[in-house]
């Protein structure tokens, strides 16, 4: 019997950080984007309150911007879906259950991964790099 050939993804983010906490988050999609646009493979794993940012409940866009009332911006589900799409299979999300679970984060966007804790050090073998971003 022949072996499964394992994927293996460019870059690996393990997110840690809270949406609006920082500029972690932000960097990490930039990041994304940076490796997306040079031709490599990403993946993002989002542990503790990452896991805010895939919710299917913030509709497509942030509420109106007072500065620019008239300017459309994405919620955060939306980048992430929009960066799935336009990734053509180069770019994956997944939300780490028992932190989605532990916080109530259990409605992610359909284009979300769900993996349990247990399968992280197997997606860290599956990257040729990986990045830790974000607190303890």
């Amino acid at each position: 019997m022949a072996a499964m050939e394992r994927r293996m993804w460019d870059l690996l983010l393990i997110l840690t950080a809270a949406p609006h906490s920082s500029d972690v988050v932000t960097s990490a999609l930039r990041l994304s984007q940076a490796m997306l646009d040079r031709g490599g493979s990403v993946r993002v794993w989002a542990c503790g309150y990452a896991n805010m940012m895939t919710q299917d409940t913030f509709g497509a866009t942030k509420l109106p911007n007072t500065r620019d009332p008239q300017g459309h911006y994405p919620s955060p589900s939306a980048v992430v879906q929009r960066m799935i799409a336009d990734g053509g299979g180069r770019f994956g999300w997944i939300a780490c259950t028992a932190c989605s679970a532990e916080r109530g984060a259990v409605h992610h966007v359909p284009q979300v991964r769900h993996r349990s804790p247990l399968r992280l050090a197997a997606t860290i073998a599956g990257a040729r790099q990986t990045l830790y971003l974000g607190g303890a």
